[in-house]
């Protein structure tokens, strides 16, 4: 895609959950008749992917189907995920296997479904240099320019509208150097797969982190390294479970949105730190049961492979040829030691990437930009028309921002916001 000068309604940047719920939903309004809106996303990656290093055999979505990417805001939409099962030849079986968790494989094997099926075109192996703002309306009605270099070479889109869903990016301690031996769990798979550790030698794992994801990757490695001692440390004293409870869920509601936006700071900062444990630092109660299980049958057959060390923080890590060398501190012991590990796995969370990779070039403290409820990226308090942000808005928006919950009742109101867009656009452009 070597264009140059084109008008499109929209560009999203990233082609994740949120911007293809928002390709959803553009779809739908352009089956009524009405005046039809253009899409195209730029996704840097070659083809579509959904977390694939964390596609382990049985791990399960934690957010029922019912929450995909349009049943909130449309129940009869054609992109439900029981359309998608009607589509795959699997409506029945799913219904018999009475489940609201599908597999996580299952999920996105959803979402790329999705992918092939929406109008939008989708651009992969893209990336987007920059979005520079136009001064006020250009004579095709454009507001923004946006820079991209792809596998045709360098290229630039005029757009009514942008919507910049960039996903997020993983979160290493400090003293974590990644390589082939210590990484992040959102690789896992593929790391493991490049280190070709022989399944049946006596490795020795360290997996850091208190979380979902850490519990699953201590489970995952342990079933498949049959002769392996895997080690888990993490800062509380045992995994702390998940708040699923229907009043604490209510948290992701798309009602709670406005409550949490039109909350004091300080109240807003207070529910983050109440429900914390509905979404970090916290895992499944019965992945907690199934761990615990393991673990204590080793203790009575006295092959210990599942070891625990709750309280204990890593100091050091030093990578060579064969392994990493760690240094542990057990907190309240307030003793030190030191362990060879054949591969480190750092299950430490993700943080927001926001607009900061393609707003690089405009030389803007970040204090200066907001977000505001309808998703306008705003700068000293003013909304850029036609400029949105999906995810990276947890502080003033709420828990729900960077998960599935809201995408699509999100993506609504942000289609709302582009047809007005749109509209105006239109009208300067006629004037």
């Amino acid at each position: 895609m070597a264009q140059q000068h084109a008008i499109v309604d929209v560009i999203g940047i990233g082609a994740g959950p949120s911007n293809l719920g928002l390709a959803a939903a553009v779809d739908e309004r352009n089956r009524t008749g009405l005046p039809p809106i253009s899409m195209t996303v730029l996704e840097r990656k070659s083809s579509f992917a959904w977390h694939p290093g964390m596609l382990l055999d049985g791990a399960t979505m934690q957010i029922a189907f019912l929450k995909d990417l349009v049943t909130l805001r449309n129940p009869r939409s054609p992109f439900t995920f029981l359309s998608y099962l009607e589509a795959r030849g699997r409506l029945v079986d799913f219904i018999n296997h009475q489940t609201f968790f599908p597999t996580r494989v299952e999920f996105t094997d959803y979402l790329s479904w999705v992918a092939e099926t929406v109008a939008a075109r989708i651009e992969y192996g893209t990336t987007v240099t920059s979005v520079e703002r136009l001064d006020g309306i250009a004579g095709d009605g454009a507001r923004w320019l946006v820079r991209y270099a792809g596998p045709d070479g360098a290229g630039e889109l005029r757009a009514r509208s942008v919507v910049v869903a960039t996903g997020l990016r993983e979160r290493l301690p400090e003293w974590a150097e990644p390589g082939s031996r210590l990484f992040h769990n959102h690789r896992l798979l593929e790391h493991l797969a490049a280190a070709d550790l022989d399944p049946a030698a006596p490795h020795r794992f360290l997996v850091v982190g208190g979380g979902q994801s850490a519990a699953e990757v201590a489970q995952y490695v342990h079933r498949s390294y049959p002769a392996a001692v895997v080690e888990s440390v993490f800062n509380s004293y045992g995994f702390q479970p998940a708040d699923d409870s229907p009043y604490a869920n209510k948290v992701f509601d798309p009602a709670a949105v406005d409550d949490f936006y039109d909350a004091p700071a300080e109240v807003r900062s207070e529910l983050m730190t109440r429900h914390a444990t509905t979404n970090y630092g916290c895992v499944d109660l019965e992945l907690i049961n199934e761990l615990y299980a393991v673990e204590y049958q080793e203790k009575v057959s006295g092959h210990r492979r599942l070891v625990m060390r709750p309280a204990t923080v890593v100091t050091s890590a030093v990578t060579f040829e064969t392994g990493v060398r760690v240094t542990l501190r057990d907190r309240i012991a307030d003793a030190t030691s030191g362990q060879d590990y054949s591969a480190v796995v750092c299950a430490t969370g993700f943080r927001s990437i926001g607009v900061s990779d393609v707003l690089a070039g405009w030389d803007v403290a970040p204090e200066r930009l907001g977000v505001g409820r309808d998703y306008r990226l705003t700068l000293d308090g003013e909304a850029l028309d036609g400029l949105y942000v999906q995810g990276a808005t947890e502080s003033t928006h709420g828990l729900g921002s960077t998960l599935l919950s809201n995408v699509a009742v999100r993506a609504g109101e942000i289609l709302d916001g582009i047809v007005a867009d749109t509209v105006l656009t239109t009208v300067a452009k006629g004037a």
